[in-house]
This record gives structure tokens, C-alpha cells and sequence, in this order.
């Protein structure tokens, strides 16, 4: 069995209709509610429950507190090569996009580790473009190698691999895993993905769970939101994450909402996602699984993030550059424009501000 089965079983399922028949005597029943169903995170999600976010926000706020305490993890990403075969047609790194393709040496490698772990920061996030000739797993697990001379946690957000290489880039020390699905419509995917390995949507749907039986210590799954339509992308989002923390409950499983940044193509998002959209997706998360973790990238802007801190949000990107080698080569394309520029220092003080501990490790490698 996959997430392909539960995913099926919306197939055709008329979420309009289902909004319509909400009432406001459910949406309060769903909020006072210890464990919720589906169709109640559903319900959350929906255009009814906008009129309840603030009693959503004051139980989202004691659940996150109640599980993860007054703290938020920092780390930051890393870029090693854009090379790309994919057409996406939302990415800067698409292989028909004109820019310089870069790929890091492993000094190069050794160069950026030194200058984020001067940060203070022990967690860091890998990203490549999809291209197996130039990314390979094994220039992959070489770098990890490197990695964790510096880093007590390497996760990696790169393309998605059979079970035994997953199992590979453990022994070399990676613990955790991030892929956005992007899209959780099959059609609109198709549209999305015209060309490259990518296309294949299922085996990037069933990445997750490959990397689960491998061992991986974390997973995080997401969908790109302004692909699709926001709540059933929300919605997708989180029974993805609720299935595998059922099938795999020693594993750590969090969810991102990213929205798209402006970037090289100027891709426009055809479905818009406002703040008070990925607040209320933020509420409804929390409220169905209190045990999973929420990253907020610096897509998002420096006076959001603040108010998200308090919102449900376990997991915040500092000091982030989205350029190949960019902490030391400013004239690297980057994937997309960052939204939030501050660095370690000014992250953890505006945590401390707001009563809150910024966490830099909380797992240390074997």
C-alpha cells in the first residue's frame, strides 16, 4: 500500500459541496475536539472557518506549546549544484532557464560549512537540481561526508531516490528528508512537470515512504502552494503527513507551506494564497496532528514569520541563501528570492523577544 490509495479515495470528492454544508455549530464542535478526522481538518480548512481563527489560533498556540515548549529550531539550507534536467515550470533551475549551472568542489563545500557553522547553527538542509550526472548520490554522500565534520543533523531536499540509496546517504550521515510533492492534483502535476524524471508522479509521492523504510530520523512534505487550489493542497498535505506518522510512528514528521517567491522565468501562480490562507492552513495543521512540526522558510517576510512564531510554527530557516555557493559567490543564480534576509543573531534575538528559546541543535549523529 501507498499514500497513492488514500490519496484516490478524494478522487471526485466535491469539496465545494462540502464547504456549503458547513455550519458555524461545526466548526466550533471541530475546535473544542482532542482528536480530529479528516474530514474535521477538512472542515478547518474551509472558507467557514475563517470566521473562528482566532479560537483556532488559542488552541493551536497551547497544543504547540503543550508538545514542542517554548522553542524554535533554526538551521539553514545549503545549495550544491543547480544542474537540472527537469521543466518545471515554476523554477528557476528548470534545465530550459538561461543561467550559469554551478556545482560546488568539495573544498567549496568545506568553505560554505565553514562560514554556517560560524553562525553557531548545527542543523543544515542540502539542495541540488535534479540531475543524476551531475548530483549523483555518490557526489551526494561525499559531501555529507564532509557535512558532518561541522553539523550534528544533515537533511537533504534534493530529487527523489530508491530505498537503498536513501539507506546509502544515512550511513554517510543524513537524518532527515525534505520533498514538496508540489502538487497534489495528478493533472495539474502532469501540467506542472511536462518533461524529466520528475514527471513521474507517483514515484515522487511514494518518496517519503521509501526514505521511512530506509530509516530516515525525519521526514517533511509539502505542497508549493499557488500550483494548485490552497485547501485541497492543504488538505493533501496533511494526510500525507498523518499516514506516515501512522505507518511510521518512530519517525519525526512535519509539514512546509511554501509559497512561491518571484524567481528567474517569472512563473505568475495561477491560484493566490494570502496570509490570512496560510495562517488559517497553520491553525487547522495544528489542531489535527499537535505532534507535528511546521517549517517556515524565509519565503515568508520578516514581519510574518514574527506573528507565525506563536502560531503553531516548530521550525524557522535563518541566515538562508538560495544561490549555489552563494555565501561566497555573490553572482550565483539564486532559486528564488528570499523574502526574510536576517541572519542567526538577529533570528534568535527577535525569539527572545517574544519569550521564546531558538534551538541550534537537538540531535547529535552516532
Amino acid at each position: 500500500m501507498s499514500f497513492y490509495e488514500e490519496l484516490s479515495k478524494y478522487y471526485g470528492f466535491n469539496f465545494n459541496s462540502f464547504f456549503d454544508n458547513l455550519t458555524d455549530e461545526d466548526i466550533k464542535k471541530i475546535i473544542t475536539k482532542n482528536r480530529l478526522s479528516a474530514l474535521d481538518y477538512l472542515a478547518l480548512l474551509s472558507p467557514r472557518a475563517e470566521f473562528f481563527l482566532e479560537e483556532m489560533a488559542g488552541r493551536a498556540q497551547r497544543l504547540t506549546v503543550q508538545h514542542f515548549g517554548r522553542v524554535i529550531f533554526l538551521y539553514t539550507p545549503i545549495y550544491l549544484a543547480n544542474y537540472c534536467v527537469n521543466q518545471c515550470v515554476y523554477c528557476s533551475f528548470r534545465a530550459r532557464n538561461k543561467l550559469e549551472r554551478k556545482k560546488l568542489t568539495l573544498p567549496e563545500v568545506e568553505h560554505e560549512a565553514e562560514a554556517i557553522a560560524a553562525t553557531g547553527l548545527k542543523h543544515i538542509l542540502v539542495l541540488t537540481g535534479e540531475s543524476r550526472r551531475h548530483s549523483p548520490v555518490s557526489y551526494i554522500r561525499q559531501c555529507a561526508e564532509v557535512l558532518k565534520k561541522r553539523f550534528t543533523s544533515i537533511s537533504i531536499e534534493i530529487y527523489a531516490l530508491e530505498e537503498a540509496e536513501y539507506a546509502d546517504l544515512i550511513l554517510a550521515g543524513v537524518d532527515g528528508m525534505t520533498i514538496y510533492q508540489e502538487v497534489y492534483n495528478e493533472e495539474n502535476y502532469a501540467r506542472l512537470h511536462p518533461a524529466g524524471p520528475k514527471s513521474n508522479y507517483r514515484f515522487r509521492l511514494d518518496a517519503p515512504e521509501r526514505a521511512c523504510r530506509a530509516g530516515m530520523r525525519t521526514i517533511n512534505v509539502g505542497a508549493l502552494l499557488g500550483l494548485g487550489r490552497w485547501r485541497t493542497e492543504a488538505f493533501f498535505t496533511g494526510l500525507h503527513a498523518d499516514y506516515l506518522q501512522n505507518r511510521y510512528p518512530d519517525v519525526e514528521v512535519s509539514i512546509s507551506p511554501p509559497r512561491i517567491r518571484p524567481h528567474l522565468g517569472g512563473f505568475q501562480p495561477e491560484f493566490e494564497v494570502g496570509d490570512k490562507n496560510l495562517v488559517q492552513y497553520m491553525l487547522a495543521y495544528r489542531l489535527f496532528m499537535p505532534r507535528g512540526g511546521i517549517t517556515i522558510s524565509t519565503r515568508e517576510r520578516a514581519e510574518l514569520r514574527n506573528r507565525l512564531v506563536k502560531l503553531g510554527a516548530t521550525k524557522m530557516s535563518a541566515g538562508s541563501c538560495t544561490a549555489v555557493g552563494g555565501r561566497s559567490n555573490s553572482e550565483s543564480t539564486a532559486q528564488f528570492e528570499i523574502s526574510d534576509e536576517r541572519d542567526v543573531a538577529e533570528m534568535a534575538k527577535m525569539l527572545y523577544a517574544q519569550g521564546y528559546q531558538p534551538v541550534y541543535k537537538d540531535w547529535q549523529m552516532a
